[in-house]
């Protein structure tokens, strides 16, 4: 029932408030009859009642919201929109859901948890087993078995990958390097080998 423009009595606790407290119902072109505080309050008692896990509801300053996944409270720009959210925003922080990524890609990719691949670069002794320079942060795999090799810097991992994960390309290359130029000397059609 309105009292006023902009004003609307909850019928659970019998206050006034402004229609910004309640929200929308659209199948009746209106506002909800219960304000939000009520209507939280009454979908956690009919969970519970269900026998359903119902996670505590947690006070946070205007602008701010509760990570599930780390539990912090952060502001706002921490976190991703998700339009189909009640608020609006994410249900994790930017931060979480950048862990979680990593994690799955490493899981769906590979099969590797961050432990195993952690024990891999360890095992490693944090750097590249190519360059011996550079940390190891990329996890190498075969492209044909899946199989993966170990964890690569970025160039190394990037150059295998651009000669064609081929072993002779990288024999080719290493003895180019070495002031070998690879000169191909016809053996039988479509055989070459190197020069002594």
């Amino acid at each position: 029932m309105e009292s006023e423009e902009g004003v609307k009595r909850c019928s659970r606790c019998k206050r006034q408030k402004p229609w910004a407290a309640f929200a929308r119902n659209k199948a009746m072109r209106d506002v909800q009859a219960y304000c939000r505080e009520c209507w939280a309050a009454y979908h956690q008692s009919r969970q519970l009642a269900k026998g359903k896990n119902v996670r505590p509801r947690v006070q946070t300053p205007a602008g701010h919201k509760l990570c599930r996944s780390c539990g912090e409270v952060k502001p706002h720009g921490e976190w991703h929109r998700n339009a189909t959210a009640s608020d609006g925003l994410s249900t994790s922080c930017k931060a979480c859901r950048a862990a979680k990524g990593r994690a799955d890609h490493l899981k769906r990719n590979y099969g590797l948890t961050e432990a195993e691949r952690d024990a891999m670069v360890a095992a490693q002794r944090g750097l590249c087993v190519i360059c011996l320079n550079a940390p190891a942060v990329h996890v190498d795999h075969c492209h044909k078995t899946g199989r993966v090799r170990g964890v690569l810097c970025f160039n190394c991992n990037s150059a295998i990958g651009k000669l064609g994960d081929d072993p002779d390309a990288v024999r080719r290359a290493a003895s180019y390097l070495e002031g070998n130029s690879w000169k191909p000397i016809l053996v039988a059609p479509g055989v070459y080998q190197l020069p002594s």
